[in-house]
């Protein structure tokens, strides 16, 4: 597994390399563009020939890039749509420029639309943008259960694989915190097993192609998406365990999303727990 953390790319996309080796990183996960603005940043071939470079020469083994919140491939508003389309576009654009793992992203919201039309939508934009690239996967994350947000179970997200074109390239991203509040069990290894036979029964096992660990703020199926640093919400130190050590896991980027203990993400700990976490599952396997 290549535990690592969301880290900032401020200053250029190589730097992002340097903050994951400050972290003890073996893999990282960046935005593409800033996640507050719809303006892509303007990244070009050096930048990502820098980016490959200081990989190279790193112990940081993949990068994940995650779409930023605002886009909503879902909405009726077709000027949302439109900037979301241009977003994503960019967001693969980067992801071959420097050889992600993929571009982990959130759907889109219904904001009350019937549901159907909604994944139609939502599934043209996710097809529109993979036209525009070659080789980077677009990997759909699940939810957290919350009305509205598409992908709250593993039928929403056979749903939106289909609606998209189902062709490889699509594949899916497991965020533990979001399976924990949508009240699927993974706090055995046994439930989680079982959760992972639905994900390939409904989606299909070789779609998933990064995770997420986070702690969940909110109880088991309370349906809201609040991340709690590792060990210190309700999913807890023995659920993190479960999930962390689990052998289908095992050769995937594991990407850390948590407040940390400032509020401004994860810190070199937050690593160093999970992979502790890891290591002590193990041992109880």
């Amino acid at each position: 597994m290549l535990i690592g953390a969301h880290v900032s790319t401020a200053g250029g996309l190589a730097n992002a390399v340097e903050r994951g080796v400050e972290l003890d990183c073996d893999a990282i996960q960046i935005f593409h563009q800033s996640p507050r603005m719809w303006r892509p940043t303007a990244y070009g071939d050096d930048d990502f020939a820098g980016f490959r470079e200081a990989m190279q020469g790193s112990r940081v083994e993949a990068v994940v890039i995650h779409a930023v919140y605002l886009i909503n491939c879902a909405t009726k508003d077709r000027e949302i749509r439109r900037k979301s389309l241009t977003s994503l576009k960019q967001a693969l654009r980067v992801g071959d420029g420097i050889g992600a793992t993929g571009v982990v992203l959130h759907a889109g919201a219904r904001k009350g639309e019937p549901h159907a039309p909604s994944v139609k939508r939502a599934g043209k934009v996710i097809r529109d943008a993979l036209e525009s690239s070659d080789r980077c996967r677009l990997l759909l994350e699940n939810t957290a259960g919350t009305q509205g947000p598409l992908g709250k179970n593993f039928d929403e997200l056979a749903e939106l694989l289909e609606a998209a074109g189902a062709g490889k390239r699509l594949g899916t991203c497991l965020d533990c915190c979001h399976l924990f509040a949508a009240g699927f069990d993974i706090r055995s290894p046994a439930a989680l097993a079982g959760v992972l036979e639905e994900h390939d029964a409904k989606v299909g096992g070789e779609r998933l192609r990064c995770v997420h660990v986070n702690d969940s703020k909110v109880a088991f199926g309370a349906n809201r998406d609040h991340h709690a640093n590792l060990g210190r919400g309700e999913m807890g130190r023995e659920t993190l365990r479960v999930f962390l050590s689990a052998s289908r896991f095992a050769d995937l980027p594991a990407l850390i999303e948590t407040p940390g203990p400032d509020g401004h993400g994860p810190d070199r700990n937050e690593v160093r727990v999970a992979k502790r976490l890891r290591r002590e599952g193990l041992r109880k396997r």
